[in-house]
Formats: structure tokens, sequence, C-alpha cells
């Protein structure tokens, strides 16, 4: 069941936490990317739009509704979590967080989530189709979103640039024909 965000913040996004953090109390907020479940001990991936995090559920560093509800999670559950310290089993030298791990003692699921139609990964080869018809799930893959991340940022430097050049930015109603049928006409 989900539960509210009332009283939480997130501190910190995955890929901005580094072995300096270990020891930090930090609150992240991301999607489930993958969830093992190895009996007294439940791993999870958390994503987010800066990058991905190893968490980690031990049973009796949680309590017992915590590591419940932990090992339940399923991809693209949202959920917020986490104590920072450096990784105790092998490190992956594959992600920029891969010498540390987040230790749960407290876990809230935000939101639920059903088994998504297509895995949540970089060059996804799923059909066109499929992932135009689920565009919001589309749009939460690593590719895309720093696609979207360099859109912002050339819009935000091509303002700026015009700005100190002394150009005003104005938006003007769009003036138009009439429109068909005997519709009434109208401006935006």
């Amino acid at each position: 069941m989900a539960e509210t965000m009332q009283g939480l913040t997130r501190s910190a996004r995955c890929a901005e936490i580094g072995k300096e953090s270990i020891g930090r109390e930090v609150t992240l907020m991301g999607w489930v990317q993958k969830s093992r479940n190895k009996g007294g001990i439940v791993f999870v991936d958390l994503r987010d739009r800066s990058g991905v995090m190893q968490l980690i559920f031990e049973n009796g560093s949680i309590d017992e509704e915590g590591f419940e509800k932990a090992g339940k999670l399923r991809s693209e559950f949202v959920i917020a979590a986490g104590t920072v310290e450096a990784r105790s089993g092998a490190v992956n030298p594959n992600l920029p967080t891969g010498e540390i791990e987040l230790r749960v003692h407290k876990l809230r699921v935000l939101a639920e989530s059903e088994t998504p139609p297509f895995p949540i990964e970089e060059d996804s080869r799923t059909k066109e189709e499929l992932r135009l018809k689920h565009r919001y799930l589309d749009l939460r893959r690593p590719d895309l979103q720093r696609n979207l991340m360099m859109r912002s940022r050339v819009t935000a430097l091509t303002r700026n640039f015009f700005t100190e050049e002394g150009f005003l930015e104005i938006e003007t109603p769009m003036l138009m024909k009439s429109t068909p049928e005997g519709a009434r006409d109208y401006l935006v």
C-alpha cells in the first residue's frame, strides 16, 4: 500500500553520493530497477534520473514490517530510503556509486506499480509502437533522460545568452484566420 510523503524530502540524488558521504543519513527517492531477495537480506537497485544506487535491507537492521515490505518490492515501485556505507561485498566498477550502498533502516513505498510492459533500460529493443503507447514509462529510460536534460541545458544557455545580449523574451497571442465551420474566433 502506498504511503504518504508528508514530512519527507529528498536530500540527494543517487549519483550525487560518493565515498565522502559514508556514515551520513540521506533520503533517496526513485524507482526500483531490480530487487533480489536472498532470504535474510534483500538487495534493491534504486534508479533516479542521475543514476543507480544499491540499497540493502537486512533482517534485524530494519523493523519486521519494513523487511516484509522490502521483500515485496517490484520493478518501478517508487520508494524513499537510507544511510550511506561502504559496500561490504563486491565493488561494482561499472557504476559511479559502485563502492557504496545504502543500508535502509526505514522504508516508505510511495507508489506501487504493475509489472511494466517492457524493461526500463538503456537502448531498449522494444518495438517503438509499444514504447510510444506507454510514453510515460519510456521517458524514464536513461538514454532518453540524458537527451531531455541536454535539451534543457541548451535551451537555458540560449536564453541566458540572449538575455545577456539585451534581448527580451516576449510571448504574444497567436493571430490566426477564422476557424472553419462557423466556430467562434479566439485568441490564445
